[in-house]
């Protein structure tokens, strides 16, 4: 053809640089476009990626990763204002290959996957916002405007990320609704090794993933995270941008603040250093808010397709962009060899996502979103019932104790019989 490039990739996080190298290593020319002045410079996450996605794409340099510790521990803390109720879960299953997870910076992280696909042969340049698509007179994407520049492809993959501009212009889906947006702001505070080690029990290359839920987003449907790096801690808030912006009492960025002067996390970030401060946007509406993935020319992976889920006691998004990524690169080497790059042509690749763990976990978890936004009562209503009832068993103040049963019915019947059966029934269903 007489296109520029065989393939041209916008965006270089985990989705955008895994497609350019699958496309580059079945031997297509590839333009990655990338905004931030290097990979990783606009990307922000909570900080934990699961091994088993980077595994199906770097088989024999997967020990090269620049991850930052394995997690070996699961921590789920549920706060009241004046307790907090913490599990901490660890385990061998936790710690297998393929069923592994671990923290990341997306700086280095990112840093390094762009360099796999350019040692692969793709091609990058760093600082462009991509805001048009190029079309032909039948509607095809047929590249991209680069400022004043127009480039040319046979295929354009978007990895533009959540808040993409492109996908309208890709597809004609609107823009994601901010009801299924959320917020994210994190700091990352230097602590060295030895230290982040003793004060979360963990071995050496090993930490913790530390979710909160309850009085960290004072009461409003959202969680606190914990992650701990190498020689860093990071700490963030993720709330719902409705929450944030009716009910609007606590800024985000004052939640973090509180969440840092709690009790049971000040002592952990005593002495630290502060290094990053960030802010993102989070898609959570999952396949509520799925755009179509493929049209004439183009497809489309990552967050800016919402592949995103927040369960609650995890979050996911970048094993699916991961996954995503590679199953968009090789779809588009696939179109290409085939001499059809149209939509029918690109359809190998929804197949390829349908057939993965990327669309049966979307599907599976359609409901998530809707049932965790009616969600009140794990935000404020259940650490405090789990406070009083700890509060019953741990306190012991010289009154004679009287049977348990006693002391907990009311305390239960507090929090209401019929509402608890619906949260676990609610739950039961969307989970």
């Amino acid at each position: 053809s007489m296109a520029d490039f065989d393939a041209i990739v916008v965006g270089s996080g985990c989705a955008g640089s895994v497609a350019a190298y699958e496309l580059a290593k079945a031997g297509k020319s590839v333009l990655v476009v990338e905004r931030g002045n290097f990979a990783g410079a606009k990307n922000m996450t909570g900080g934990r990626i699961y091994g088993h996605c980077l595994r199906a794409v770097f088989p024999d340099n997967f020990d090269e990763i620049p991850f930052e510790r394995k997690v070996s521990h699961e921590r789920i803390s549920l706060m009241s204002p004046d307790s907090n109720f913490t599990i901490d879960f660890a385990s061998d299953e936790l710690l297998k290959d393929g069923q592994e997870s671990y923290t990341v910076l997306r700086g280095p992280f990112d840093q390094w996957l762009a360099e796999q696909a350019e040692n692969a042969g793709a091609e990058y340049i760093y600082g462009i916002a991509v805001e048009k698509l190029v079309k032909d007179e039948s509607g095809k994407v047929v590249g991209i405007f680069a400022g004043e520049d127009e480039i040319t492809a046979d295929v354009v993959v978007l990895c533009d990320g959540a808040n993409s501009l492109l996908v309208e212009q890709a597809v004609g889906a609107k823009r994601v609704p901010a009801s299924q947006m959320a917020v994210g702001v994190k700091q990352v505070f230097e602590l060295p090794e030895e230290e982040i080690e003793k004060r979360f029990q963990c071995n050496p290359g090993e930490g913790a993933a530390w979710l909160f839920a309850g009085d960290c987003t004072h009461g409003t449907f959202g969680g606190g995270i914990i992650y701990t790096n190498k020689d860093s801690i990071s700490i963030g808030i993720v709330a719902g941008i409705e929450a944030t912006a009716e009910k609007a009492t606590v800024p985000v960025y004052q939640m973090l603040e509180d969440l840092k002067n709690r009790p049971e996390v000040a002592p952990v970030l005593k002495g630290a250093k502060l290094v990053e401060h960030s802010g993102h946007m989070v898609p959570e509406g999952g396949i509520t808010t799925m755009p179509e993935l493929i049209a004439d020319g183009v497809l489309i992976a990552g967050d800016n397709a919402t592949m995103c889920v927040n369960l609650g006691y995890t979050v996911r998004g970048m094993d699916y962009a991961v996954a995503a990524g590679q199953m968009a690169g090789q779809a588009a080497a696939k179109a290409l060899d085939a001499g059809d790059t149209s939509k029918a042509g690109l359809q190998c690749y929804v197949d390829a996502l349908e057939n993965s763990f990327v669309m049966k976990d979307m599907r599976q978890f359609k409901n998530v979103p809707a049932f965790m936004e009616n969600f009140d009562r794990m935000f404020c209503g259940y650490p405090e019932m789990i406070r009083d009832m700890m509060n019953t068993m741990f306190v012991v103040d010289g009154t004679p104790v009287g049977p348990m049963k006693k002391s907990m019915m009311p305390i239960v019947k507090g929090m209401g019989m019929m509402n608890l059966f619906k949260d676990v029934r609610g739950a039961m269903k969307a989970l």
